[in-house]
């Protein structure tokens, strides 16, 4: 039987899930076989880029959760939308925390030299993309109608 999402977009909470995988995945790639030459490239980048990313990203989460939660709506991708956030982070994308966490993934893989954890960026956003965001989507479409179409048609997905 195919998920009503209506009711809520997910049953798991996936983005979550699969950028914390993402991070243990690098984390175990770099401890038992380090890419060192991709190591050796990111070496050349200044740690501050890195961590200025990481603060952007956790910056641009925390914006995104704060204007939610002002919005009466709940953060987690298991729940139902109660409101169309269209405010705050949500005027430039439809998904600032998952480009806030991608951000974060990449400042923490620049700022800590894991070029696993920069490989696995792509994979994480696809992966998000098909198990998260199209959800949501669909949820947001069933319950916000009209106002959802039109707000998806000047607003885009990701930047």
């Amino acid at each position: 039987m195919p998920q009503d999402f209506r009711a809520k977009p997910n049953a798991v909470p996936w983005p979550p899930l699969i950028y914390s995988g993402a991070l243990l995945l690098a984390f175990l790639l770099q401890r038992f076989d380090a890419f060192e030459w991709g190591d050796r490239q990111l070496a050349m980048l200044p740690r501050v880029l890195g961590i200025a990313l990481f603060v952007a990203g956790v910056a641009l989460d925390l914006w995104a959760f704060f204007e939610m939660r002002r919005k009466d709506t709940p953060v987690m991708p298991t729940a139902a939308a109660r409101a169309l956030v269209t405010t705050g982070p949500f005027r430039f994308t439809r998904n600032p925390i998952y480009v806030g966490n991608t951000l974060a993934m990449i400042g923490f893989g620049i700022a800590l030299r894991w070029s696993w954890l920069l490989m696995l960026v792509p994979v994480a956003i696809a992966a998000v993309q098909w198990l998260g965001v199209s959800r949501e989507e669909e949820h947001l479409e069933r319950r916000f109608g009209a106002d959802w179409r039109a707000y998806a048609s000047r607003v885009r997905r990701w930047l």
